[in-house]
């Protein structure tokens, strides 16, 4: 009993001891936002994060979200946006894909947290006797627990540099015990650890012709009565600021003048990191945290990449089809997709978005004969469907580049088995329980599920690719990984019937027989999967299926010339 005694002890010593040398060798850079939201704090934060990156550092990003939903896998695409899926499974906010598609690194659970998720933890704690009796309150343990979230990636090692993205607006009800778990971590830190960068707008009123300071004076005295410092004021605008505003926003604000970075209106997010750059964001971030400069930012590639895209050779005229096309935020990683894509075939993306709703066989000729290629996007639920099938209907017959993404391969598959295996109101299990062709069936592991979220075939699996397909071609290799999030799946019994008309199961789980990628053998580009190649794609690696999409909708466009 004794050694094992002394033996736990060194243990919890030496734990301690990694804890505390981690907290100290890491930096922690916090960001909020004030006066209004959708400021872009997560494309400040993703481009300060590739300054440093650039520079020989190790970064990653983590957004808390205020909105007490374990995460936002059940909210409607017009509530939040897009769901984004990380490579483990994780349901989260549409910032961690403007991390990933600037850093080319992937994040995970633990780089999305909310209100919801910090309140089950401590409610489950509570109900296990964690807390000894003690009546459990906002501060010190809901606090108590944001802190540990906030410093879990850092204390891994594994990077130099963690920057916290705080959701909402500094005011807000909800946001206030994220607010004031910072405040707490800064004292904990030191300021040679840790620093807050405060996102503001500086509004423009025409009738006077003024840039006007007020709105961000205000909202820095609020997080002063919370009792937080900004470090650095970036600050929103659509025209530049001149020395005397900065000035006077260095003076009311308590920053230096050189802490006061200009973040004008760019024609692309992807701009803003050389932006942020010439306002030397980067070196004031680590100067303030006590870090040598390392290198100048290597930024070549990131600038060819921005050279292409503004110089493009070609364009192509693409429809999207979907659901919840009045927000363009839910279909966002595919629209940057397109963006990587077309960068990598210089060649402009002329997105047109166009509602499953509107589309018939009647309307669909002149909805969709001007474009060069139609994606048919994912979503859930009957509405648009029948839209959806008249798209794919035309695109098929007509020889139209065709990509499908989830509930789009899905539609692919019931558009073939009704038009051309002629199984009569052929449907998804998800739209008609009662139909005599279920060609898309609800996958067995989800036969026995009643909870929503979180339930989903979710994150990364496995996929081999038959060779001799044009998805071989496309990927050039037979084994790849894709992100997944559906419930419902190819029903295997029809596949013989399918592959025997021509659309040819190309891929497949090599452990589940999932069909994961369908095509057809007879058409210029007719590819669906039942994964989210969107998820994957980024500035350094646009992902395969959309580049080859968009050449070939490029040269579709060509031959009919």
């Amino acid at each position: 009993m004794y050694p094992v005694h002394i033996a736990e002890i060194v243990a919890l010593f030496l734990q301690v001891c990694y804890r505390k040398f981690t907290q100290i060798m890491t930096k922690y850079i916090f960001v909020t936002g004030g006066v209004t939201s959708s400021l872009g704090k997560g494309i400040i934060a993703a481009s300060l994060a590739k300054l440093l990156q650039a520079r020989g550092f190790k970064v990653t990003i983590q957004k808390f979200d205020p909105y007490i939903n374990i995460d936002p896998g059940t909210l409607n695409p017009y509530e939040h946006g897009e769901c984004y899926v990380t490579e483990d499974g994780a349901e989260t906010d549409l910032d961690l894909g403007h991390y990933e598609r600037f850093l080319n690194v992937a994040t995970s659970q633990a780089n999305n947290v909310t209100t919801g998720r910090i309140y089950k933890q401590v409610i489950e704690q509570e109900r296990a006797g964690a807390y000894l009796g003690k009546t459990v309150q906002v501060v010190p343990h809901i606090t108590d627990e944001i802190k540990r979230r906030m410093q879990l990636l850092g204390e891994t090692g594994e990077y130099d540099i963690v920057i916290t993205e705080l959701g909402g607006t500094v005011g807000d009800i909800e946001s206030l015990p994220f607010i004031e778990a910072v405040r707490q971590l800064r004292w904990e830190l030191g300021s040679n650890d840790s620093l807050v960068i405060h996102l503001t707008l500086i509004p423009y009123l025409a009738a006077a012709g003024e840039l006007k300071t007020k709105p961000t004076q205000h909202s820095v005295k609020t997080l002063l009565e919370y009792g937080i410092q900004p470090d650095i004021l970036v600050c929103r605008t659509e025209h530049k600021l001149n020395q005397d505003i900065r000035k006077k926003l260095a003076l009311f604000c308590n920053v230096n003048i050189n802490a006061v970075v200009e973040s004008i209106d760019a024609p692309t997010i992807y701009d803003v990191p050389l932006n942020m750059l010439k306002e030397q964001l980067d070196k004031t971030v680590l100067a303030k945290l006590k870090l040598s400069t390392k290198n100048e930012p290597d930024l070549e590639s990131w600038k060819t990449f921005l050279g292409k895209l503004k110089n493009p050779t070609n364009e192509v005229n693409i429809g999207l089809v979907g659901k919840y096309v009045e927000l363009p935020d839910a279909y966002k990683s595919i629209t940057e997709s397109f963006i990587h894509a077309g960068s990598a075939n210089e060649t402009k993306v002329k997105l047109k978005f166009i509602a499953a709703e509107s589309l018939d066989a009647e309307h669909v000729h002149d909805k969709l004969k001007h474009l060069d290629g139609v994606l048919v996007a994912p979503g859930f639920g009957e509405r648009g469907l029948e839209g959806k099938l008249a798209a794919i209907q035309y695109v098929r017959e007509h020889k139209i580049p065709f990509f499908g993404i989830c509930l789009g391969m899905q539609c692919s598959v019931i558009e073939f088995g009704r038009n051309v295996l002629k199984l009569k109101n052929a449907n998804s299990f998800e739209m008609d329980e009662k139909t005599k062709h279920p060609v898309i069936n609800l996958m067995e592991e989800q036969k026995n599920i009643t909870n929503m979220g979180g339930t989903m075939r979710l994150g990364a699996y496995d996929c081999e690719i038959k060779k001799g397909t044009k998805a071989h071609a496309i990927y050039g290799k037979a084994k790849i990984s894709e992100r997944h999030r559906h419930r419902y799946e190819f029903n295997n019994a029809y596949l013989k019937q399918y592959e025997e008309a021509g659309m040819i199961a190309s891929g497949i789980n090599p452990k589940t027989g999932l069909v994961e990628i369908v095509e057809l053998k007879d058409h210029p580009f007719f590819v669906a999967g039942q994964f989210h190649p969107e998820l994957k794609s980024t500035v350094a690696n646009p992902h395969p299926l959309f580049v080859s999409f968009v050449a070939a909708s490029l040269a579709n466009k060509k031959a009919l010339k």
